[in-house]
């Protein structure tokens, strides 16, 4: 499936679980952390922000966090394999051309920016950029999509 968002961010649902993702738009260093070091990952306008939600809960924070991470240059914390506070996050992010979908992986666990933790239903899942789109591959037929309509800030509602 190819999809063509323009700037809006793409809604992927299942019955318990949700992604979202959109084209980064724009070329900037993502600084990745974890316990020992620091990595520094370019993205470029046609790559993917990506924040899975494997128990579902509520749109808006995960929008926050994307734009936290494709407008502000939010770093990514990469926790140990391990550390318990792993299954206390709701939201995990992921960035890059291409992003794997994975319910084998720890949340927030994973380095490597072409995983992200999801949930069983969305497992299987492949989305990458190219020339402006978004392709979506291995979409089962009871996932359903949509584009998101702009929701600004509170902030910046109260302006």
């Amino acid at each position: 499936m190819i999809l063509t968002p323009d700037d809006r961010l793409v809604l992927i649902r299942g019955q318990s679980s949700f992604l979202i993702c959109a084209r980064a738009g724009r070329k900037f260093p993502l600084m990745i952390e974890t316990v020992d070091s620091e990595y520094v990952q370019g993205i470029y306008p046609d790559d993917i922000i990506a924040v899975s939600a494997p128990e579902g809960g509520e749109l808006i924070p995960a929008c926050y966090l994307l734009d936290l991470v494709r407008k502000y240059n939010q770093p990514l914390l990469v926790l140990p394999r391990g550390h318990p506070g792993s299954g206390r996050l709701r939201y995990v992010v992921s960035a890059g051309s291409k992003i794997l979908l994975s319910c084998e992986i720890m949340r927030g666990t994973h380095p490597k920016q072409h995983l992200i933790c999801s949930s069983a239903e969305l497992a299987g899942l492949e989305i990458s950029g190219e020339n402006g789109s978004i392709l979506i591959k291995n979409l089962p037929d009871a996932v359903k999509w949509e584009y998101l309509p702009y929701i600004p800030p509170e902030t910046e509602q109260q302006l």
